[in-house]
């Protein structure tokens, strides 16, 4: 977002805690980002205890750089950085919005409840009112979030991607010689950080099932360690199916396409999603996608670009086999669904929506 408002002429700056791993992780992903070069960037080492509470540097970062802001977009909730921000935007008179990206739908306040109550009293209620507009991802989003009855308005402005990022087609051959992986396998794949709510345990009891239908599909899980690695990998034992799946770590940049080309189908079971960028960009690659009715997607079945389910594992592997067996059925969704984020989730247009919105309500 913030490289696409820079290419409309508006000048950026990121202010976030990011430790080396991090910082290099985000530099990676975000190496063939037009424009990414224009954006200002003001890091912070990852906090300590003490700064994650009191927000001692962040706090004197902030009141350095927003003078000369415009507009300050939040993107969360639950950090001090955040709430620190937004006291300090309130005092300086400069608007600001909040995109909570999730945080605030009703599966995501039942994780750890009585802190995100007790965060409410306190003060975040306040910050979250106080904004010019919440930004939701989607309309399922602003719906979640109704049981808080914040007073504050809700503007829907979706996540998205760059179309140069997939004008030119990836090589499919490449993924599957660095995971040593032969020609004659197909697989499934799952791209997203291993957490819980990506419903990862959901997708290994779905496979099980799979492996039986399609006894030439392998299932391959990309993307960092989120606390879920080590009971996937039991459960995977458990069910019996260790050889069908192929864990690579993250991926990024031209590898993260490369997979996407090579994938007979993209699956993401989440418990719970804001936007996920990472349906978008298999969609953008003409992937087809099963994905849970909590990913907050409906467009995919509107679009007829993949199948909607629900977070049962026999509906997860019933959609994956239907994809699976059915080539120009999943041929046709493919190119559904690169057409529905070509003309409805780019950046150069989002970014255009957040400029305006701004500008409503400064």
């Amino acid at each position: 977002m913030a490289a696409a408002q820079c290419a409309l002429g508006h000048e950026v700056h990121i202010v976030s805690y990011a430790g080396p791993d991090s910082r290099d992780r985000a530099f990676r992903a975000a190496a063939n980002i037009p424009d990414f070069e224009k954006i200002r960037w003001h890091l912070l080492p990852d906090p300590d205890r003490l700064e994650r509470i009191a927000c001692i540097k962040g706090s004197r970062l902030i009141n350095r750089i927003l003078p000369s802001a415009d507009f300050i977009h939040l993107h969360g909730v639950w950090e001090s950085l955040l709430f620190r921000s937004a006291s300090a935007a309130r005092k300086a008179g400069v608007p600001y919005c909040v995109r909570p990206a999730g945080m605030l739908d009703s599966w995501s306040l039942q994780q750890k409840a009585w802190k995100k109550r007790l965060a409410l009293s306190l003060g975040y209620r306040g910050m979250l009112e106080d904004a010019k507009f919440i930004q939701a991802l989607n309309a399922d989003e602003a719906q979640l979030m109704r049981p808080l009855s914040l007073a504050t308005p809700t503007i829907v402005i979706p996540n998205g991607v760059f179309p140069e990022e997939f004008e030119q087609g990836s090589d499919a051959v490449s993924f599957r010689k660095q995971i040593n992986m032969p020609n004659d396998r197909r697989f499934v794949l799952f791209l997203s950080r291993l957490h819980f709510k990506k419903g990862l345990d959901l997708l290994a009891k779905a496979f099980q099932m799979v492996s039986a239908e399609c006894p030439d599909v392998d299932l391959v899980v990309a993307g960092p360690d989120d606390g879920a690695r080590e009971e996937f990998l039991a459960l995977v034992r458990t069910l019996g199916i260790e050889e069908r799946v192929w864990l690579t770590g993250p991926i990024y940049g031209a590898a993260k396409l490369q997979a996407f080309s090579a994938t007979a189908c993209f699956c993401l079971p989440s418990r719970q999603e804001g936007f996920s960028l990472a349906i978008t960009e298999a969609l953008a690659c003409s992937v087809p996608v099963v994905i849970s009715d909590a990913c907050h997607f409906p467009e995919v079945d509107s679009a007829q670009a993949g199948i909607v389910t629900s977070l049962a594992p026999a509906a997860i592997a019933k959609a994956l086999v239907a994809v699976l067996k059915n080539g120009p059925m999943a041929n046709k969704m493919g190119e559904n669904g690169r057409r529905l984020v070509m003309e409805n989730f780019t950046w150069p247009v989002i970014a255009g929506k957040t400029i305006n919105s701004y500008r409503s309500f400064a």
